[in-house]
């Protein structure tokens, strides 16, 4: 109980924490009087200088943001001290500004010069640079970014999430793929968010092949083709038989965008050396 001194028929009264807590203005309350009775009357706080004003609590919200390094050395993983997503939803990601469109933070994160691709999880924000950019100049205004955001409670995302689809178990699926994707959803996936990626499950062919998405930090990460043939091969092959390896998959426009990202490398290379033999 609180025990306060209120402008209510001269006499002293006290009042449960909840009401207390709860009113911002002036209000009806019933309060238990020293009497034993009880009175309902208008509730004021009682202030030093006797003027009644409204009483109020604000609580005023931290956000804190660690940032954490991935295989990928142009991308970055953003922990928020608060949920990105809900729990068990998917992954989503935005490899450009015109996809972002169901995105309020996404499309903010988009405005700043260097930013490749987002990606949300449940506690955290995958952002990928452009090659020639530098984190040193990104992570001020990222953060800037994610902490107003954030705080500010907006919606995230417009539309709401749903589970992996991927691997959601459908009519017809042969007990090996149902095994893949309990692997997929339960070890494999869990160790590649911890990196700051995703992948997605595409299919299983007659050869026994299975086809995966790279998503986020993963999906331009030098060192994938590691992770899929040590990690990912390795782990399907030896727990579910019928399994003779995986095959990465790419959407038609991220091939074009492999290629034209090839080529600037090469250009880069090519003029790295011409300087060194000057």
């Amino acid at each position: 109980m609180y025990t306060r001194t209120f402008l209510a028929t001269g006499r002293r009264a006290s009042c449960s924490a909840a009401v207390f807590k709860s009113f911002s203005r002036q209000m009806s309350a019933t309060a238990r009087l020293s009497s034993g009775s009880t009175s309902t009357f208008v509730v004021r706080p009682y202030l030093r200088d006797n003027l009644p004003r409204p009483f109020s609590y604000s609580q005023r919200r931290t956000m804190f943001i660690q940032t954490a390094t991935t295989p990928n050395e142009h991308a970055l993983k953003f922990l928020p001290s608060t949920p990105i997503l809900p729990e068990n939803s998917r992954t989503v990601e935005f490899v450009n500004g015109r996809e972002a469109h169901s995105s309020p933070l996404a499309k903010k994160l988009f405005t700043v010069d260097g930013v490749r691709s987002v990606m949300f999880g449940f506690d955290f924000i995958t952002i990928e640079k452009d090659v020639d950019a530098s984190w040193a100049l990104l992570k001020p205004e990222v953060f800037s970014i994610l902490t107003e955001f954030l705080s500010s409670g907006a919606k995230i995302m417009l539309e709401d999430t749903t589970a992996n689809e991927d691997t959601m178990p459908q009519e017809g699926d042969s007990e090996t793929v149902s095994m893949i994707k309990e692997l997929i959803d339960t070890r494999i996936r869990p160790a590649i968010q911890e990196d700051g990626g995703d992948v997605e499950y595409r299919g299983f062919t007659e050869d026994g092949l299975v086809q995966l998405k790279l998503r986020g930090a993963c999906r331009t990460c030098d060192s994938s083709a590691v992770t899929l043939k040590n990690g990912i091969e390795a782990m399907l092959m030896h727990y579910v038989d019928g399994v003779n390896g995986i095959e990465q998959v790419l959407d038609p426009e991220e091939e074009i965008s492999l290629r034209e990202f090839e080529k600037f490398e090469a250009k880069l290379k090519s003029q790295k050396g011409d300087q060194v033999s000057a």
